[in-house]
């Protein structure tokens, strides 16, 4: 059980990471939201049935984690200057890049279950299995959305003109 644990987790430790992004801002608040999911799956591992995809069902236990711990420790979710965004990987001073840190700059303002939903949506999950890991149903889901792109879009304004 353990090392097909090691190996599923592998597997998605990219999504994991992305989780992570989205719901720390700081590197050791990664690293330890990190440990704290991969706790949490062990623990509920004897539990996954495979009735799912093994990935909807690490999404589920790791943004319930997330925003559990946000919960649990208030400060968690820090405000912070726009010069202090991270950077990418690579700088290319691109139009494309400027518009993804604008989106990042915008994500990391939404709630965390809208910040779950986006990630779920530019993961390309359906709305099916985005029903199944955040328990919100399609149509909810799909109005959810619909306002979460609107909120993106005035948040993006915002940044456009410096307000």
């Amino acid at each position: 059980m353990e090392k097909q644990f090691e190996v599923y987790i592998k597997q998605n430790e990219l999504l994991l990471y992305k989780i992570c992004r989205i719901y720390a801002f700081t590197d050791t608040d990664r690293q330890d939201l990190f440990q704290e999911m991969v706790i949490q799956l062990w623990k509920a591992f004897p539990k996954f049935k495979g009735k799912s995809k093994f990935s909807t069902w690490l999404y589920r236990v790791a943004i319930n984690t997330a925003i559990t711990g946000l919960r649990k420790k208030k400060d968690f979710i820090v405000s912070y200057e726009p010069s202090q965004l991270p950077v990418q990987a690579y700088e290319t001073g691109s139009i494309e890049d400027e518009q993804w840190q604008q989106l990042s700059y915008a994500i990391d303002q939404l709630s965390p279950v809208e910040k779950s939903i986006v990630l779920l949506y530019l993961e390309d999950k359906p709305y099916e299995e985005m029903e199944d890991i955040i328990g919100i149903s399609q149509g909810t889901l799909r109005v959810k959305m619909t306002r979460i792109k609107e909120k993106l879009r005035q948040l993006a304004k915002k940044i456009d003109y410096g307000t």
